[in-house]
């Protein structure tokens, strides 16, 4: 083979490597020149795009130019021409090549109709979509080889997932205004739903019929903070709401239930399942986890867990979560078991974003509740988070919790759509056993003895769930039987009825 037929031979492939390699972004030129040239000719037509388009989503730099200057015209009331624009780009160096001033004379009288605006504007924006989605394919490849130390894969994968669902969220032409016919035809068929159930719950169950009237259930894209001083039983309370509404999911074909996501930043999963067993099967928690069972308890054990097998709740117990890492490990549950449900234990060991190193605790708290508001929102699930108070509970004589014992930050009062605190006196009294005073004699001695033993007897066993706001419905105290050996909460009246006095 000569040498002249060994270069036609490389050129020839490096010619065909480059074709095959070089591919144009996804873009229509006709469609973004018909969209600009009818909203010259109507600046009306505007509304039907605005809402989702921007200048950055055309492909012809120049393109967007223009849209960014009629957007700006009608923001101010003028009107939008190929007249009153020209002045404005006749300087315009960029518009040269295409014609300069002219050319928007020409958009403006080479359209047919503005009727098909709507359609134009979203052909325009889902080109852009899959242009982004070939640059963040690009970010993905170079962060992968770039071995960034503070950066590993597992977090990679987190931001491009938080990337990938911003990207198909932002800017989403399917949201709006929504009619007031249409919203209350919703609402009547909400309350239609509640008045076929026998509890009456229009939202997701907790398993606790006074709770659920109380609260209609769990309602969709609502923050609810569960709060109270440690050892009152908040983890196993949202671990029996969790059990129960994941349970009833499976029992009443997804009526009343939802599948159930548990964020556990402080107990691990195997210490919860150990709770939930513990309830379902009657053995104490303390003795599973020692291994003081008889044989007779695995009998107990097999019959719990053939039930646990069908009920559709996940834990996550990864330690120091930030909010982020929340919000896309949901997304991600949502999109492949249709979650219905989220619940956070607990609210303050949530991690902030740190983006300012002078942020304080406030701050951040602050941070994380509105992002758990609109995650809650954007799910259209409830959202259950725990929340400690602070120990201004234990300086005053009435130990019940206040909204102004919500520790580090008012935020999470303000964001909650419903606030509910546990408290359980009988803690407190066990601490509290009168003692004789030097000054008193025995009947009076006798007589304050007596108090604090009907106090113990009236409290023992009893929690008080204060639901202390609520913006949908009463405020008030609920009354649950609690079981300490196996961390479990029940309906009080049923406990009482069962094992009456």
């Amino acid at each position: 083979m000569t040498t002249d037929a060994v270069k036609l031979s490389e050129i020839s492939k490096l010619r065909s490597t480059d074709d095959a390699s070089y591919r144009i972004a996804p873009h229509n030129e006709e469609v973004e020149q018909a969209l600009l040239g009818a909203l010259l000719v109507n600046n009306k037509a505007l509304e039907k795009v605005s809402d989702f388009l921007r200048a950055e989503h055309f492909f012809n730099p120049v393109h967007g130019r223009i849209y960014d200057a009629i957007f700006k015209f009608a923001e101010r009331g003028q009107d939008a021409s190929p007249i009153t624009l020209k002045s404005f780009f006749e300087k315009d160096t960029d518009l040269s090549h295409v014609g300069g001033g002219q050319y928007l004379s020409d958009l403006a009288s080479s359209i047919i109709s503005v009727v098909s605006v709507g359609d134009y504007g979203r052909t325009v924006y889902e080109l852009h979509l899959l242009r982004a989605l070939i640059s963040m394919g690009e970010d993905v490849v170079n962060d992968a080889y770039s071995h960034d130390i503070d950066l590993n894969a597992h977090q990679q994968i987190e931001q491009t997932e938080k990337r990938l669902f911003d990207l198909a969220t932002a800017g989403d032409y399917k949201g709006g205004f929504i009619d007031f016919r249409e919203s209350l035809t919703r609402a009547i068929k909400q309350a239609e739903v509640a008045y076929q159930r026998e509890g009456l719950v229009t939202g997701v169950t907790t398993g606790f019929l006074d709770m659920d009237k109380k609260l209609g259930g769990l309602q969709r894209s609502d923050l609810v903070i569960l709060a109270g001083r440690p050892a009152m039983g908040k983890s196993a309370l949202a671990t029996n709401i969790a059990f129960n509404a994941a349970r009833s999911y499976v029992e009443h074909h997804a009526k009343e239930g939802a599948v159930v996501g548990f964020f556990s930043l402080e107990m691990s999963a195997e210490q919860l399942a150990t709770r939930i067993l513990a309830d379902l099967s009657g053995v104490a928690s303390d003795k599973i986890r020692r291994g003081e069972v008889r044989d007779t308890d695995f009998h107990k054990f097999v019959e719990a867990s053939q039930t646990l097998s069908q009920v559709p709740l996940f834990f996550d117990d990864t330690a120091a979560l930030t909010i982020s890492a929340i919000r896309t490990r949901a997304r991600r549950l949502q999109r492949q078991h249709k979650l219905g449900m989220i619940v956070i234990d607990y609210l303050q060991l949530i991690q902030g974003s740190g983006r300012n190193s002078s942020d304080n605790r406030v701050q951040e708290i602050s941070e994380i509740t509105r992002g758990l508001k609109a995650l809650a929102k954007e799910l259209d699930v409830p959202v259950l988070a725990l929340s400690q108070l602070s120990r201004a509970v234990e300086q005053r004589d009435n130990k019940r919790p206040q909204l102004s014992d919500l520790r580090e930050s008012g935020s999470i009062e303000q964001d909650a759509d419903v606030v509910v605190f546990i408290f359980r006196e009988e803690y407190y009294l066990e601490r509290d056993e009168p003692g004789r005073r030097p000054e008193e004699n025995d009947d009076k001695f006798n007589a304050r003895y007596e108090d604090w033993q009907k106090r113990m007897e009236g409290s023992h066993n009893v929690a008080e769930c204060i639901v202390a706001k609520q913006r949908h419905g009463p405020i008030g105290t609920i009354k649950l039987h609690f079981e300490g050996e196996y961390t479990r909460f029940s309906n009080l009246e049923n406990f009482r009825a069962e094992f009456p006095e």
